[in-house]
């Protein structure tokens, strides 16, 4: 009995320690990346509309972050109106597959 306790307990501890895969598709996601590179894809890239900030690298974020972000800029949580609109024709099977690729593609450190 106390073996099998010891048993399952390393084993769920094993578990654990798996890295936790995103729910979209990585391969899916790269090949959706085209709307996204124009302003993500390129480093230190700043924009004037409708405010001028620093525009994030996704490379490396967590997916759980990006598919929340997609979904408030598409609802109306988060306002920017390019964000909105590119958000807002995204399904959620999209979302996550670019965050699956985004989460998988780290390139070094962020902006």
């Amino acid at each position: 009995m106390k073996l099998t306790t010891m048993t399952l307990c390393a084993s769920a501890l094993l578990l654990l320690t798996v890295p936790v895969q995103a729910a979209g598709d990585p391969k899916a996601g790269q090949l959706k990346t085209s709307m996204c590179a124009g302003c993500h894809g390129i480093a230190g890239w700043r924009t004037a509309y409708p405010s001028v900030y620093s525009v994030p690298k996704l490379g490396g974020q967590h997916a759980d972050y990006i598919v929340a972000a997609l979904k408030a800029y598409k609802s109306g949580e988060r306002s920017h109106p390019s964000m909105k609109a590119i958000a807002g024709s995204l399904s959620e099977r999209d979302m996550d597959d670019l965050a699956a690729y985004y989460a998988s593609s780290y390139s070094g450190a962020a902006n």
